[in-house]
């Protein structure tokens, strides 16, 4: 019982820190989250949320909870190309990080999710992660005391519905707050010790039109950078023989000048989440720079912006390797 007090007491602390820290703009991150439905934004959804992610009960065979494939060390990602899920089949797509996910437009590779609160039910129900389903996860939270006074004590008297369980880890997710890296410091800290010359150098590389490009889909803005367009492109992963081997976001829309596109990652935190690429294709930054070199798999559907980079001098690339790597900032531990 001591044990798990001085749990609790530690979560609360957590999440006492994290939710007062949304409040305001952590450095290098927009002051404000992206547009979504209301939610809720108190410490006692947020610490419910945590004790739900934590939580095997929402699984089918109550033997994986959300943290097992989002874990806090690979910034809330995981460190497989592909990770076996509750009921022991192999997911279709790597984990993305829901670190800063409060500022996504969209969530899932895919983008089939607009909202932090959408985004949890597909997990749960997905055969190839957590296998269950919304009635049993609202049978099992209702038949459990500590549960029932935690969801009273938040939400008020009455039986636990999905659209709570939804609301509050979407609130613990939404303190999943990381920015203040060395770039960060840099950028808009204005310290110009934070980095190293070769850190400096690759920012440029990063952003040059005549370079790497890289900031045409993974955007840096003058007070603040996620990273990401927010968008979806195809870069040629997952292209076998001409043809494209996950329909990615057209399995959404239907339309097929998106066969083959998937959501702009953020770059934020990269360095922590190896394997890249939405099949987990490639192993470390290294690879993923080669691949960008070398133009990725050419076929009709290729965005326009995706051309060979081979010019790149062999400091240019170092640089830029170093630049990916000071993007690592303060990640929340759970």
């Amino acid at each position: 019982m001591k044990n798990q007090i001085l749990i609790l007491s530690a979560a609360a602390l957590f999440i006492t820190i994290q939710t007062e820290a949304q409040h305001f703009a952590t450095l290098g991150l927009p002051s404000t989250f992206s547009p979504s439905e209301e939610h809720q934004d108190g410490q006692e959804f947020a610490l419910l949320g945590y004790r739900l992610f934590l939580d095997p009960i929402l699984s089918g065979r109550k033997n994986i909870s959300c943290a097992t494939c989002h874990k806090p060390q690979f910034a809330y990602a995981d460190d497989k190309p592909l990770t076996v899920g509750g009921a022991g089949k192999t997911a279709a797509r790597n984990v993305p990080s829901v670190a800063n996910s409060a500022y996504f437009t969209s969530l899932f590779w895919d983008g089939r999710a607009s909202s932090l609160e959408e985004q949890v039910r597909s997990p749960i129900e997905s055969t190839d992660e957590m296998a269950n389903t919304v009635a049993e996860v609202e049978k099992r939270l209702n038949a459990n005391a500590t549960y029932l006074r935690e969801f009273s004590n938040a939400w008020g008297p009455g039986p636990i519905t999905f659209e709570m369980v939804a609301k509050s880890i979407a609130a613990f997710e939404r303190t999943l707050v990381s920015g203040n890296s060395p770039f960060d410091r840099w950028k808009y800290g204005h310290d110009e010790n934070a980095v190293s010359d070769s850190v400096k150098r690759g920012f440029i590389v990063f952003t040059s039109k005549d370079k790497g490009n890289c900031a045409v889909c993974h955007l840096v803005g003058e007070k603040d950078a996620l990273f990401t367009d927010n968008k979806f492109h195809d870069i040629g992963v997952g292209v076998q023989s001409g043809k494209i081997s996950d329909p990615g976001r057209y399995a959404v829309t239907h339309d097929e000048a998106d066969r083959g596109k998937f959501k702009t990652p953020s770059l934020r935190n990269i360095a922590l989440t190896a394997p890249y690429m939405h099949d987990g294709s490639l192993r470390d930054l290294k690879q993923v720079m080669d691949f960008y070199v070398g133009g990725g798999s050419s076929h009709p559907n290729l965005d326009k912006e995706i051309h060979p980079l081979e010019f790149l001098t062999g400091q240019e690339r170092h640089d830029l390797l170093a630049f990916l790597n000071s993007l690592t900032g303060e990640v929340p531990a759970n």
